[in-house]
């Protein structure tokens, strides 16, 4: 009797291996539209996308209540960089119910709708993948947005590649590109507690407070908005300096304007999730 030989590829363990992993991926998908939002993890993943596939790539950004326009602004100039298609859609998850009233699954709502849209630009062009920057890193965190990817049949090149963010940020600093260091970021619907309503008052607020800060220097922010308190996270070594007394005045007169009754301070500094703890 003879036994047939099963091939298996070796778990890639090295950042060179990894990335050799990711465009061997992306060549066999043939075409791709990819989920961009700007991010470190999908600007990397669209480059390369190009870098695979040529002009058989679509970036598409979702422009919604939950996504500042500085975002918006952001992953437009990246895409021209790129010089690839760039698609821009509306998007808005407060006409979603289950999204709205803020379950502790409420990413699965909004990814749902994100990729349905995204598959039918696939289908209208022909392509053949629908593809988003999730990494190996959330794959170990609460991300209720994977199953709706996994309902809907959208890869993850990244994650099968098994690319952390540390290794991600590295590789897109040795080919220079301006994303490596850009902070993470979620959408604002992430700083409104689990079983708090979702508004567009409420998401406002929030944009236009962290806006204020970043223009005021502090580079990674949170506003989280347990109303009617904000309640502002930023980089630990930062806090000293939000705390100077003019700087707090400044930050405490214009969060009032805004519409914020009680301004605090984190002291434990800006964490990623920290509405899940």
């Amino acid at each position: 009797m003879t036994v047939e030989k099963t091939s298996y590829k070796a778990v890639p363990t090295t950042l060179e291996e990894k990335i050799k992993r990711l465009k061997e991926i992306l060549t066999g998908m043939k075409s791709v539209v990819v989920a961009f939002s700007g991010g470190v993890d999908s600007s990397l993943l669209l480059k390369l996308a190009i870098e695979s596939l040529g002009k058989n790539v679509i970036a598409v950004t979702a422009k919604s209540p939950t996504f500042p326009e500085r975002e918006i602004e952001e992953a437009t100039k990246i895409a021209r960089m790129f010089g690839c298609k760039h698609m821009i859609i509306n998007s808005n998850e407060l006409q979603i119910e289950e999204f709205k009233t803020n379950p502790k699954n409420r990413c699965y709502y909004c990814k749902k709708e994100l990729f349905s849209n995204l598959i039918s630009i696939k289908n209208d062009n022909g392509f053949d993948f629908v593809v988003d920057g999730t990494n190996f890193d959330d794959s170990t965190t609460f991300r209720p947005g994977m199953q709706a990817s996994k309902e809907l049949g959208i890869r993850s090149p990244l994650l099968e590649s098994s690319l952390t963010k540390q290794e991600i940020r590295e590789y897109s600093k040795e080919i220079g590109l301006p994303t490596w260091d850009r902070p993470a970021f979620a959408c604002l619907a992430s700083r409104i507690p689990y079983g708090q309503k979702i508004t567009s008052s409420k998401l406002r607020k929030i944009e236009e407070a962290e806006s204020f800060l970043l223009f005021l220097g502090f580079k990674q922010v949170r506003v989280r908005y347990h109303e009617p308190v904000a309640r502002i996270e930023v980089e630990k070594d930062k806090i000293p300096e939000i705390l100077d007394k003019t700087l707090r005045e400044k930050i405490i007169a214009k969060l009032k304007e805004i519409g914020f009754k009680y301004i605090t301070i984190d002291l434990e500094g800006y964490r990623s999730g920290s509405m899940d703890e």
